[in-house]
């Protein structure tokens, strides 16, 4: 890692634009400089809808960002997510021309790039390839096969794909706002780089990230990613049952949902009303919070067994021994750990983005709502698959030239004026960081 070297994050999601610049400090540990925040108006369920107002959101929060930590924001990681995201496991392979030779790094990057190669459905784009278990002749469930010695090489692989109209109005919006693009990152992988331990990669974990308008999924075993999900239900839905049931405005139904709401009825107070002042000389309502909970317990509950459905597909359930990490701004609704341990029986704990982070002005930042804002800028310095990370050190000792990828330039770096046809083509044909799991063709239909 470059001690030198400072990175800034687009988190472009439903009720929020977040900005972060951060840089690695002499231990290791992510330094936040500046953050930047402000409402998300031209997005919904992390599709944007609206690129004017999505623009001028992205401009005022790099704005703040960069005025806060003194640098000239000109280069970002952005998160992506949505309902529009789709993912697929598929199986590769490669012969070697000298299978008496070590399996080099170069054979491995071989054997991704192919992936890119695969044929989808028109008006599908591939964001990410990532290699799971790797096969080398007869020998199967290899994690690494870089010295090995074989004639064939093989690899499941998750790949993510999306809509390319839906990548291309996130790139159209932030060049709109004169900012140039280092990596497009899937948000839950960007979430588990900020709130998940190593050691919980590796046993088997879920990171459940719940934002405004979706709820992503990412599952690891043995350190790789082994599924991920993006469910189009999030904190947004809640707030609107409120708004619905209780016939308020919708800034009184997410105050009344941050303040006084519950995930399970059962421990909410029988006896305790809350009084939302009325409009125009009107009486004030008044608001039961058992009622409350009982709307947000139902739609809770139904978010929670989509997930859950979700885990047991991806036939790693018995795997995941380190059960659930809630992360994500809907994760800090009282008693939601609670509803989760007992509808899906996972043991869960609440993830705040601390793991990574050193010492800090900005309390602010280790709220779990910026789980996945942090991961953007950790995903600056390094990869979600650790034996990425070691493979670019081993290019550095035998002065090997990396593939190349989309940008890896300092935020000061000159701005690159690119068609956003042409830059989609370049940034997913080439960027082999991080990725994603299961989902069909007919998906797409």
């Amino acid at each position: 890692m470059d001690k030198d070297k400072i990175v800034a994050a687009l988190d472009i999601g439903t009720t929020k634009i977040c900005a972060i610049v951060g840089r690695m400090n002499q231990h290791g540990r992510l330094e936040i400089l500046g953050m930047g925040r402000c409402q998300s108006e031209g997005v919904t369920r992390g599709l944007i809808t609206n690129i004017e107002k999505t623009t001028q959101g992205i401009v005022k929060a790099i704005e703040d960002a960069s005025i806060q930590s003194g640098v000239d924001i000109k280069v970002v990681n952005v998160g992506i997510a949505g309902q529009y995201i789709k993912s697929s496991t598929h199986k590769g392979s490669i012969m070697r021309d000298n299978p008496q030779d070590m399996i080099s790094v170069e054979d491995v990057e071989r054997l991704t790039n192919d992936m890119y190669k695969l044929v989808m459905p028109p008006g599908v784009q591939i964001i990410h390839v990532m290699p799971q278990d790797y096969t080398v002749d007869n020998e199967t469930e290899v994690k690494d096969p870089v010295g090995m010695v074989g004639s064939r090489l093989e690899a499941d692989f998750h790949v993510i794909a999306a809509r390319t109209d839906a990548v291309s109005n996130i790139i159209r919006s932030v060049h709109k706002a004169n900012l140039e693009i280092e990596n497009i990152v899937l948000e839950p992988i960007a979430s588990s780089m900020a709130v998940l331990m190593p050691e919980e990669k590796e046993a088997g974990v879920v990171l459940v990230d719940i934002g405004g308008g979706t709820t992503d999924i990412a599952m690891f075993y043995e350190g790789i990613i082994r599924h991920t999900a993006v469910i189009p239900f999030g904190g947004s839905i809640v707030t609107n049952d409120i708004k619905s049931g209780c016939m308020l405005l919708p800034q009184d139904a997410e105050k009344l949902k941050i303040k006084f709401g519950f995930a399970m009825a059962a421990q909410a107070q029988n006896n305790q009303i809350v009084s939302i002042p009325g409009l125009k000389n009107r009486p004030p309502k008044e608001i039961s919070v058992k009622n409350l909970a009982f709307i947000i317990e139902a739609r809770m509950e139904e978010i929670i067994d989509i997930v859950f459905a979700e885990i047991v597909s991806s036939r790693f359930i018995d795997k995941m021994s380190q059960g659930v990490v809630l992360t994500g701004g809907g994760a800090q609704l009282n008693a939601l750990k609670d509803l989760f341990e007992m509808r899906t029986g996972l043991e869960c704990r609440l993830g705040y983005p601390t793991e990574h982070l050193g010492k800090s002005k900005l309390e602010a930042m280790k709220n779990p709502m910026f789980s996945t804002a942090i991961g953007l800028v950790m995903a600056g310095f390094k990869s979600v698959d650790d034996r990425e990370n070691h493979y670019n050190v081993v290019r550095q000792q035998n002065v090997i030239k990396p593939p190349p990828t989309f940008g890896r330039q300092e935020p000061q770096a000159k701005e690159v004026k690119t068609h956003a046809a042409d830059l989609i083509s370049n940034l997913f044909k080439k960027t082999k960081e991080f990725l994603y799991d299961d989902i069909k063709s007919s998906d797409y239909q």
